[in-house]
């Protein structure tokens, strides 16, 4: 698969090249000095993850649809604390890890013990079990 992403002012454009050769394009808000979808490729690539979001998108789903699919399987959030589908445990998984990467990019931070502290807070409010990190 062959993804481009490119900044425009306030959002990114990501274009999507299928290994069957469909194609896919979204947009997103940028949310800070790292592409979030960067980081998201990277964590699932080097987890061997195959349903994270571009494990998904990759499988065909629409970006777009892929939100929905999460608050519809049960994605934990203040209102809607419960157990996600099956189907999107390591998609939430991912995104939990990728939200702590970019929370270090933020503070500019290298702790290791706290990522992980801050991961496994992440996993337990969203009903996931911890990755083996």
């Amino acid at each position: 698969m062959r993804i481009e992403i490119a900044r425009h002012g306030a959002e990114e454009r990501v274009a999507v090249v299928r290994a069957d050769g469909s194609t896919a394009r979204f947009r997103i808000q940028r949310k800070g000095p790292i592409s979030h979808d960067i980081v998201h490729y990277c964590v699932e690539s080097a987890l061997g993850m195959r349903n994270g979001f571009w494990g998904m998108v990759a499988s065909g789903e629409d970006p777009g649809a892929i939100a929905d699919l999460a608050k519809v399987g049960g994605h934990a959030s203040a209102k809607r604390v419960v157990a996600p589908d099956a189907s999107l445990v390591e998609l939430l998984q991912a995104e939990r890890l990728v939200e702590c990467f970019e929370a270090e990019s933020w503070s500019g931070s290298e702790d290791d013990a706290g990522l992980l502290a801050m991961a496994e807070a992440g996993w337990a409010a969203s009903h996931v079990p911890a990755l083996d990190l």
